[in-house]
């Protein structure tokens, strides 16, 4: 431990290719379940590691696909490493603005700076998040990244941040309120995201596009369209990445992207559907004549783009990316795979559950499935996942047949 006077117990980590003091964590942990990032007088979590190598990667991959030196901010920075490593190991950063409304954060985050010998290129400020963002609406002034990752939901920053965006920037933004948004509390995701979730099975490929539509209608507002580059799901959180696009014509393209997802809660048929009066509480299952529930509005479009993945996967192979964490680099290639697949996914184990048969592998489903010609693939989303353009019948049916073969 080291007494570095900041009034609180530290240490030093290593994390990617830079070492930041940061609060020495079981100092403030009370018991086993405890959460002591949220304790520390000064916020980070160790766990958020493959967030950051993600980041790391994402900002790279869109630096070498616009080509030019590039301005960053992170608005909810607490000790600095998120930013730090973007001026450190990203390729073309000029500069890179952390900013924290807590004064203690700021003096760590500047010893962090000063650790890392960067000053002049990185630079701590102490205000209000908003504050900060609205600083830099003005065209000369818009940032071409920003990364927001705050403990619990961006959207009180969605506003200011679409707003200090420059035309065709890139916006991070992480959400941990994984409750509402994977529908336990259905009224507040409608309250804090404006749609209904649902508690499903694939919950979690709700929250990314509950997350992408709050962010589409945000901007719109603004007359800015979005591109969904790369969304993950990783433990307790949500991550999204896009581009902004000015316009009142990108703006309406991004809104004919909004729809609603129907579920039936009795035999697991889906399916999505744009037209509000359709997606009502009134309307039918057609496999079993259940009612099906809707959740949304919310986002239907893609949510990862082919090219930008085969970027992130090509820069995982470069010498100065070998640090980064394997499972960063197993959800990329899980989200790789994904792309242009339909929307939602299977859950093979909840599924043999309802029928009372043993789980039967993965691999051996989707060989069936694509033996059948349709597409079949794993997801990153669960790990007993399935996304398929198979009918809801189809996939039952198979999952029994593989099941029962294997009895």
């Amino acid at each position: 431990m080291m007494d570095l006077n900041f009034g609180f117990p530290v240490e030093v980590v290593r994390e990617g290719i830079v070492s930041v003091v940061v609060p020495r964590l079981k100092s403030f942990k009370r018991g086993f379940w405890d959460y002591a990032p949220a304790r520390a007088p000064v916020f980070y979590n160790p766990q958020m590691r493959v967030c950051r190598d993600i980041a790391v990667l994402a900002l790279q991959s869109y630096q070498s696909i616009v080509k030019r030196y590039l301005n960053v901010s992170e608005p909810l920075a607490g000790c600095g490493v998120r930013g730090i490593r973007f001026a450190k190991e990203v390729k073309g950063v000029r500069s890179v603005y952390i900013n924290d409304i807590s004064e203690r954060a700021c003096q760590l985050a500047k010893y962090n700076v000063h650790l890392n010998n960067l000053e002049g290129k990185v630079f701590v400020l102490n205000e209000d998040a908003n504050l900060f963002l609205s600083r830099h609406a003005a065209p000369k002034s818009r940032f071409d990244f920003i990364d927001i990752d705050p403990f619990g939901s961006p959207v009180p920053y969605l506003d200011s941040a679409v707003r200090a965006l420059r035309e065709g920037g890139l916006l991070a933004l992480t959400a941990t309120d994984m409750a509402p948004l994977c529908g336990f509390y259905p009224k507040v995701a409608l309250r804090k995201y404006g749609g209904i979730s649902l508690r499903t099975e694939y919950c979690h490929e709700l929250a990314v596009r509950l997350l992408a539509g709050c962010v589409a209608s945000t901007a719109a507002r603004h007359n800015i369209g979005i591109k969904i580059l790369f969304s993950h799901s990783t433990r307790h959180y949500i991550r999204l990445y896009l581009l902004v696009e000015y316009g009142a014509k990108k703006a309406d393209e991004t809104l004919k992207k909004m729809g609603y997802i129907l579920h039936c809660f009795k035999c697991f048929y889906r399916r999505a559907h744009q037209d509000i009066l359709l997606a009502g509480h009134d309307v039918k299952c057609p496999e079993c004549g259940s009612t099906l529930k809707a959740a949304g509005p919310l986002w239907l479009g893609g949510i990862a783009d082919e090219g930008f993945c085969n970027m992130l996967e090509k820069n995982l192979m470069e010498e100065d990316f070998s640090h980064i964490n394997h499972e960063a680099r197993k959800i990329i290639s899980l989200v790789k795979g994904e792309v242009n697949t339909p929307i939602t996914y299977y859950v093979v184990d909840k599924i043999c559950g309802k029928m009372g048969v043993p789980t039967p592998p993965l691999k051996d489903i989707i060989l069936h499935l694509s033996s059948a010609n349709y597409r079949a693939s794993r997801t990153h989303f669960h790990a007993k996942g399935i996304k398929t353009d198979a009918p809801v019948s189809i996939v039952v049916g198979v999952i029994k047949r593989v099941a029962k073969g294997r009895m």
